[in-house]
């Protein structure tokens, strides 16, 4: 709603390696539910998760949650200001300009993803309350419906009642300054887990200033053993200026240099989500989650303002059915989702004045997904879902009103072989979908700024298809997939007609292949490879690439054990050239790629931890995210960061 907001990444992935720790290699299966919505063994997924568990998050060089999602295979962040991430875009399979709207971020299970254009709210998340994240590419339509068409993220907050607290301060380049406090504990049948974090730095360029702000705990109460009843809290909000991208001459002679110095915009939210556990039986588990959650936004500059107010409530139930398939072991997973979200924005702009704008969206999905154990080593999934949603969006200063109702079915077949100890194939193939977010269903008279309603809009579709590979002997852990998205109507910004269209037939396809070593009790590498095409298939475009998604991208990252010399880790990344955003048609130069490391020391002294972090080791000047102007013949950059340094100081409570 109100202005569109592009929203930029690269490139996905369908790979998946389990976390190794440097003193010794992981062997031991993960706990995840984002394949099932359930709680399970890693290896009863018929598809790879990468899991990236607390350790591992201790361990990266990466300051915020975008940083360290893009050391996996294919994965790519862009973010826009500073190392806060907070305005950043994660890409999953390569969409570009529309990654946001086709990657779903789960937190517990549950949506982030807002129903407009909006980014997601990286600042609601402190860093210190996650137990591990887990991805899955190319997945997830059957058990998350709309905007899973690249794959799916779920953040996982710590829920363990053992006693523990910290605290940690922490300092770095451009007057970084960041503190944080994390405790757990419980008594009797009751726990909780609280943390907290407060983040600001001035910023390289000029009109860089950013701060983060977050907080969230949850209460449990346990019942019939393996039951709970809780609710999750959390409260967040960051402010940032803006100084907007520059044109080329800037960006190769004065890259700190403000386009907008007076730019700025501030959100704050908060979210509410009582939820349930509760075995019903040996052979059934029931799960329910519901909330509500606000968030308002604020942009200001001197020709235009704007403020944004949305709420959203949600439930989610779903039952777990272990029981047998013609005498083989099987489960079935059934479950309705249910949100209702509301979107308000006023405007103030010198070009079209005072206007307000409203969406609305309220969607009803239900879902079956069945696994089967057909052998000792062959495993059967197959899963079907059926989504509708009812939209309706006005524009009160066009007098423009639109409401559709549109649904679309995703289903998926996924078989998993145990070839041998040491092999593991898969294959999965489905349907995915994803609807219009509500900023979608209008755009805007390049002339006049007026705004035109794109009732036409229909839903984007597809085939998903993945077969992959999994060698796990010794010290090496080694994943190959191949996948192909080939999709149908696909939604995003035409920049030539300023409108939002469905695209012509689109494919997706490559290969990516995660290798890790335990060279010694010391020494973990793993190298990441992605290779892939993103290409318009039929239409005025066909054969052209879409923008912003490198052909290539590639990470080696080390983590080294010193013992009283401390533990080190590094990583080495490179993305390669790109079409600049908008250049549908590949009529202008390519956007160059880019070689980044980052490196992280840490040492133990009794009870405190001392870090030291240095992004962009040697200093590299590249652009994630950038695009071609039509109006000024130009083209416009967002300059990262140069080198920057961080210490911290973490003290633990006994």
């Amino acid at each position: 709603m109100l202005h569109l907001r592009l929203d930029s990444a690269a490139l996905a992935a369908i790979l998946v390696m389990p976390t190794a720790h440097a003193a010794e290699p992981q062997r031991a299966e993960s706990v995840i539910v984002t394949a099932s919505r359930f709680a399970d063994d890693q290896h009863a997924a018929p598809t790879h998760v990468s899991v990236i568990d607390r350790r591992e998050i201790a361990l990266s060089p990466a300051v915020s949650i975008p940083d360290l999602l893009k050391g996996r295979a294919g994965i790519d962040s862009r973010p826009l200001y500073g190392p806060l991430g907070l305005d950043a875009t994660v890409d999953m399979r390569g969409f570009g300009d529309s990654a946001t709207s086709n990657t779903l971020v789960l937190i517990d299970g549950v949506r982030l993803n807002p129903v407009d254009a909006s980014g997601i709210d990286w600042s609601a998340i402190p860093r210190e309350s996650i137990e591990r994240i887990e991805i899955i590419r190319g997945s997830g339509a059957v058990l998350y419906g709309d905007r899973a068409v690249g794959g799916v993220i779920n953040i996982v907050t710590d829920k363990s009642a053992s006693p523990y607290a910290h605290a940690q301060v922490s300092a770095g380049s451009y007057d970084y300054r960041d503190i944080s406090l994390a405790a757990r504990g419980g008594s009797g049948a009751f726990g909780y887990q609280a943390a907290a974090s407060w983040a600001e730095t001035e910023g390289w360029r000029d009109n860089n200033d950013a701060d983060r702000r977050s907080a969230n705990a949850r209460l449990g109460w346990f019942f019939d053993d393996d039951s709970e009843l809780f609710v999750n809290l959390a409260a967040f909000g960051d402010s940032t200026g803006q100084p907007g991208s520059i044109a080329e001459a800037d960006f190769r002679t004065r890259p700190t240099f403000a386009r907008t110095p007076d730019d700025s915009g501030r959100s704050e939210g908060y979210r509410v989500r009582p939820g349930l556990s509760h075995r019903l039986s040996e052979s059934l588990e029931l799960a329910v989650e519901s909330g509500i959650e606000h968030r308002q936004t604020t942009y200001e500059s001197p020709s235009f303002g704007s403020d944004r107010d949305s709420d959203t409530m949600f439930l989610t139930p779903r039952l777990r059915w272990q029981h047998g398939l013609v005498a083989r072991p099987s489960e079935t997973v059934i479950g309705l989702d249910w949100y209702h979200a509301e979107v308000e924005a006023d405007t103030d702009s010198s070009f079209t004045g005072i206007n307000r704008q409203t969406g609305r969206q309220i969607s009803r999905a239900i879902y079956v997904q069945n696994t089967t154990r057909l052998t000792t080593s062959l495993q059967l999934s197959l899963g079907f879902r059926r989504q509708e949603v009812d939209q309706r969006a006005t524009d009160r200063q066009a007098a423009l009103t639109g409401q559709a109702t549109r649904a679309r079915n995703a289903h998926e077949l996924g078989l998993a072989w145990q070839a041998s100890e040491a092999l593991r194939l898969h294959l999965r193939t489905g349907r995915v979908f994803r609807f219009a977010n509500t900023d979608e269903l209008f755009g805007f008279d390049p002339e006049t700024f007026a705004s035109v309603f794109a009732g036409d809009l229909k839903p984007q579709q597809g085939n998903s298809h993945e077969i992959g590979a999994s060698v796990r002997r010794g010290p090496l852990d080694l994943h190959v997939a191949l996948f192909r998205l080939d999709l149908d109507d696909e939604i995003g910004f035409n920049s030539e007609t300023f409108a939002n269209e469905n695209f012509a037939d689109t494919r997706r396809q490559g290969v990516e292949v995660e290798a890790g070593w335990q060279l010694d009790d010391a020494l973990f590498l793993r190298l990441a490879l992605t290779r892939q095409s993103a290409e318009f298939r039929d239409g005025p475009w066909s054969g052209n690439r879409i923008p912003l998604v490198p052909m290539h991208q590639a990470s080696l990252s080390a983590v080294w054990d010193g013992g009283r010399l401390g533990q080190w880790s590094a990583i080495v990344r490179d993305v390669g050239e790109r079409r600049y955003s908008g250049d549908f048609s590949n009529s202008r130069k390519r956007l160059s790629g880019y070689t980044t490391a980052d490196l992280k020391a840490e040492w133990q002294i009794d009870a405190w931890s001392l870090r030291a972090q240095v992004l962009n080791l040697f200093d590299q000047r590249y652009a994630p995210f950038a695009l071609y102007s039509s109006f000024q013949n130009d083209f416009f950059y967002f300059p990262a960061d140069p080198r920057s340094v961080f210490l911290s100081a973490r003290y633990r409570f006994r």
